[in-house]
């Protein structure tokens, strides 16, 4: 009998996810084992024509990770939920659109111009001629094509429908593991299929609940970055030490490694379970533990958020209540 067939795809992100899927070490030849791998164009040369050629349903499973910040970033989407029987929202970008989805704080125009601007404001980008990407260009050989940037970052469930989430920026080598055992326990049989919409590879509760630092609910009277504190204490909690920590509002599975060497949660597994907006929530847990009633105190503390919107939100901002900015929701698509 043929295997089932195994996809990857990566849209807009870093290519950390697959890497990690690589850092299984030898896990990944129960993956070669197990399953044709029909489509994965970061390790074999397949192309999009060869996905169109398929019948609808014949892959059996797709990591899907990145999110959707091009026109081809949205037809790989819808092309390989129709060809796929199971479609796995994979790591931070796909499922909350992560550091991309920064991006949503600005429009089109203001990304480029920043990016592409002649004069000396631009921090890394030498172009005197103004030159901006272009949709087409003619060539000798031909027309080449660019897809267009769309107006705002958008998650994979955003576009199309999702059976699965695999949470992490990138999500832990040894959960992918774990995640991979039990696809290959229901292709043999051994297994069934959780819920759909299931999170998998992913905890419960919260970092904090995995963190063996002490909490004694103490109130801070300043945050500040970590540079600017003496020795941290290596067994208390890095919020009640004066750090910015995402810990309370973020989901666990990660063994709370950031913690455990002294540096604060950034909340790459995203929003807790039962938690509609990360950030919201962490908003939440800071204000619970300023030690000041009065307005312009509360500020003062607040102050020591050095990027308030990317320290709440920098892995969930497209998937937020708040998802973009005005000038990005205003563009036409």
């Amino acid at each position: 009998m043929s295997k089932p067939k195994f996809a990857m795809y990566w849209a807009a992100a870093c290519g950390g996810c697959e890497i990690a899927v690589l850092n299984i070490d030898e896990k990944v030849l129960d993956l070669d084992a197990n399953f044709e791998v029909a489509f994965w164009p970061a390790a074999m040369d397949v192309k999009y024509k060869d996905v169109e050629a398929m019948e609808d349903a014949s892959i059996l499973v797709t990591l899907f990770n990145g999110s959707i910040r091009t026109d081809e970033n949205e037809h790989m989407a819808r092309l390989l939920r129709r060809k796929s029987r199971i479609l796995v929202a994979f790591g931070s970008c796909a499922n909350e659109g992560c550091i991309p989805g920064l991006a949503n704080l600005s429009s089109r125009e203001s990304l480029f111009e920043r990016v592409y601007q002649a004069n000396a404001t631009s921090p890394s980008t030498e172009n005197p001629n103004n030159l901006r990407p272009q949709a087409s260009s003619q060539v000798p050989e031909g027309t080449l094509t660019l897809p267009p940037l769309q107006a705002v970052i958008r998650t994979l469930d955003q576009v199309v429908e999702v059976d699965y989430h695999v949470p992490g920026c990138p999500p832990e080598s040894r959960q992918i593991a774990a995640v991979l055992d039990a696809l290959i326990a229901v292709v043999k049989g051994e297994a069934e299929l959780p819920p759909k919409g299931a999170v998998l590879g992913a905890g419960n509760s919260t970092v904090c609940d995995e963190c063996a630092r002490k909490r004694d609910v103490k109130q801070i009277g300043k945050i500040s970055r970590i540079q600017e504190l003496p020795p941290l204490a290596t067994d208390v909690c890095l919020l009640e030490q004066g750090l910015m920590c995402a810990g309370p509002a973020t989901r666990s599975g990660c063994d709370s490694r950031c913690p455990n060497v002294g540096a604060p949660c950034i909340g790459c597994y995203g929003a807790a379970p039962g938690v509609l907006d990360q950030g919201a929530r962490l908003m939440t847990a800071i204000a619970s533990v300023v030690d000041a009633n009065e307005p312009d105190a509360i500020d003062r503390v607040l102050d020591g958020i050095p990027d308030p919107a990317g320290s709440f939100y920098r892995f969930s901002l497209a998937h937020s209540l708040l998802r973009a900015n005005r000038a990005a929701l205003a563009e036409k698509p």
